[in-house]
């Protein structure tokens, strides 16, 4: 891939820097520790795509809130975590992403991109340009081996922002992870498996992957973090 096109799909919308801060962040058994708290300086761009997002989930719900920006869409959906079980939350979650897709847009691409390495590698470019303000700072990286090659199929997120805003691990796999798998598997033909890690808040997104069960997928045998801001329902309980 030439120099010019790496150097667009590693770097962020917006501005972004860190302030330290001790937010007890951490999982059970894991100490407390000083931690960076991202700060976001949103550009137009993620502003616009941030309340579409967030009006389609209060849509979805019938749950409105009066908040603005990010803090509007976390609310949006810490108010789903607190009146739904698990299976609602992740339908909830979907009619919110399929009011703000548009699915003949999203029809046309499965046609026009079938499973290949090539649509794989898309998904990763695709999402590392235009859905930063939702995940934070990602960037394209290898996978291992696929049919005896090497692919640029994964996204890696280095800390994502709903899972740093939320700070809870339930709304991290029952309204981000589950759903999204769900949804582009649906609309776009494309599984992906997206696996978080807890201890850093980054996660990888691996187009081409079928993702576990919940039953045997890592991420549902977690414990909640301390400040968790929602009590989520998910198979390790919460602490808060």
């Amino acid at each position: 891939m030439p120099p010019g096109i790496v150097a667009v799909l590693t770097s962020g919308a917006g501005g972004i820097s860190t302030d330290q801060s001790s937010n007890g962040r951490s999982s059970t058994g894991t100490a407390t520790k000083l931690t960076e708290r991202t700060v976001y300086n949103d550009n137009w761009f993620d502003r616009i795509a941030i309340n579409h997002l967030s009006q389609s989930v209060q849509a979805a719900t019938g749950l409105r809130n009066s908040k603005s920006g990010y803090e509007s869409l976390v609310e949006a959906a810490t108010a789903v975590s607190r009146n739904s079980n698990t299976n609602q939350q992740r339908e909830l979650v979907i009619q919110a992403l399929d009011k703000a897709f548009p699915s003949p847009i999203l029809s046309l691409m499965r046609r026009m991109l079938p499973q290949s390495k090539f649509t794989r590698e898309f998904f990763a470019a695709f999402t590392t340009v235009f859905f930063v303000w939702l995940m934070g700072p990602c960037e394209v990286k290898e996978s291992a081996e696929i049919n005896g090659k090497i692919e640029k199929n994964v996204v890696h997120v280095k800390k994502c922002r709903f899972l740093e805003e939320t700070n809870c691990i339930g709304m991290c796999t029952n309204l981000c992870k589950m759903p999204s798998q769900t949804f582009i598997k649906n609309t776009l033909g494309m599984p992906v498996n997206m696996v978080p890690n807890f201890d850093d808040m980054s996660c990888q997104m691996i187009f081409g992957q079928e993702p576990p069960s919940p039953f045997d997928d890592p991420a549902f045998k977690q414990p909640c973090y301390k400040l968790c801001k929602a009590n989520q329902k998910h198979s390790t309980k919460c602490d808060s």
